[in-house]
């Protein structure tokens, strides 16, 4: 068992006044629990603590201890052994936590358990995960995503969290999802506003497949960024857009609303970049549901553009958990540049990372990658090649003259292809690589135009 104090933060709602008028913190501290039975390759439970501090520090909380057990099943009932969950007693005596956290997703039983066991407020990973997002959701579109999160989160707990947290107070874990007015206690009513509730997301999708529709009309490549948390993602985006396009902060989920954005790759070509949430280690199932409408983004895309923290020792298990959720967003097929930010600040034997190094960070599939600083400006110029040549590689050779005449023709694929235009007497001869929606577009242009030519041959 493991005790350790930290900075303490203000939980939203401030403080409350003592007697001596002085403002007393109404921080919850916090004691977290992991058991380690093997089965989660490359990381410890003791790293994969260190993790959960962090977002609970994030929520608002302060972790005052923790403790790890090795086991080879976790318990039905406690979640660690029962000798460990009587453990916790003498330690909530030596520390004075008032909320315990599950490095796990617990099963209502379990929380029930230990809820009763001491009398406090028992929280998990997914719980921790969907308070923070309940804190950051600015949009109309996000917020709503995160109510049908919690909403789906809460319904197995109903009957536990009615019972039980009424009397723990309010805090981490229990603020109302965003629209919500009262707690309801009616199994039958939450499953309505669940109901309710993926009705409004399937309209947030619809709205994103009219403008995903519309912008393939307009023929633009497109790009999503993705990664784990914090690794950069948002500034990368505003680096490559060249002003403050998303929001970019040094902490966990800073970004939970999609950025899209027209950034310029060289010689006029145009791609459209979206930024995306992020993923973490054990990303409850509930927000990848409720965010599918938005991490859309990710699957419509020609390319992905993978940025991984090379700062963080971590970076190999975080790009093993960004593949399991894009696998699991049928787009882990998808072919990526692989960016490797935070250069500026990576240890000397990562700063230059290359296949087998960084503990395997990098793999025989990964053909495009680029060592950046977002932050700096360094490596940027690089990006954008990366992009150009990989999008290059997926599109189609094209050889065709067009006449002047077809100048909105010639306009775009200039913007959206990499190809050459030679100015001829009677025509333009247009020569590269195009995207293969333009293809049909280019061909039938340069047909019309040949029969035209042959037309006038014959009449005149």
């Amino acid at each position: 068992m493991t005790s350790s104090g930290g900075t303490p933060m203000r939980s939203p709602g401030g403080g409350r006044q003592r007697t001596d008028g002085e403002e007393e913190s109404t921080t919850e501290r916090a004691f977290l629990i992991a058991v380690d039975v093997g089965d989660d390759a490359g990381w410890t439970a003791e790293e994969s603590l260190v993790e959960l501090a962090a977002l609970v520090e994030t929520a608002g909380g302060e972790v005052v201890g923790s403790l790890a057990q090795r086991r080879e099943a976790i318990h039905p009932l406690w979640y660690l052994g029962s000798g460990k969950a009587e453990e916790l007693k003498q330690a909530k005596a030596e520390t004075h936590f008032n909320m315990l956290v599950a490095d796990d997703e617990l099963s209502p039983r379990q929380q029930r358990s230990l809820e009763e066991l001491l009398n406090l407020k028992v929280l998990d990973r997914s719980g921790i995960i969907l308070d923070i997002f309940a804190q950051r959701a600015q949009t109309h579109e996000g917020r709503i995503q995160v109510e049908l999160a919690q909403l789906e989160y809460q319904l197995p707990r109903l009957t536990r969290m009615w019972t039980h947290l009424s009397r723990m107070g309010g805090g981490i874990g229990t603020r109302r999802g965003p629209g919500e007015t009262q707690l309801e206690t009616d199994r039958r009513v939450l499953r309505e506003r669940i109901k309710k509730t993926r009705k409004r997301v399937e309209e947030v999708r619809r709205r994103r497949e009219t403008a995903a529709r519309a912008r393939e009309r307009r023929l633009l490549p497109t790009a999503a960024i993705v990664g784990y948390t914090n690794a950069g993602k948002s500034t990368l985006l505003n680096a490559l857009v060249g002003d403050e396009a998303a929001v970019a902060k040094d902490m966990l989920f800073a970004t939970l609303d999609p950025t899209t954005r027209k950034v310029r790759l060289h010689e006029g070509q145009t791609v459209i970049v979206s930024d995306t949430v992020g993923f973490i280690h054990k990303l409850p199932h509930q927000l990848v549901d409720a965010f599918r409408a938005t991490l859309e983004e990710v699957t419509r895309a020609d390319i992905l553009v993978e940025v991984v923290d090379l700062a963080d020792p971590r970076a190999p298990e975080h790009r093993r958990t960004v593949q399991k959720v894009l696998d699991e967003l049928e787009a882990g097929h998808k072919p990526r540049v692989v960016v490797l930010n935070k250069a500026d600040v990576a240890a000397p034997e990562t700063a230059d990372a290359g296949r087998g190094v960084h503990g395997g960070l990098l793999g025989r599939a990964d053909l495009h990658v680029v060592r950046i600083s977002a932050l700096t400006g360094e490596g940027i110029d690089q990006v954008r090649e990366a992009i150009a040549a990989l999008l290059a590689e997926l599109w189609v050779e094209v050889e065709v003259s067009l006449p002047y005449s077809a100048g909105e023709v010639l306009a775009r694929v200039r913007e959206r292809g990499s190809v050459e235009c030679e100015y001829q007497d009677e025509d333009v001869r247009v020569k590269g690589r195009v995207p293969p929606s333009m293809v049909g577009e280019l061909e039938g242009a340069a047909r019309a135009w040949e029969r035209a030519r042959k037309t006038d041959e014959s009449n005149g």
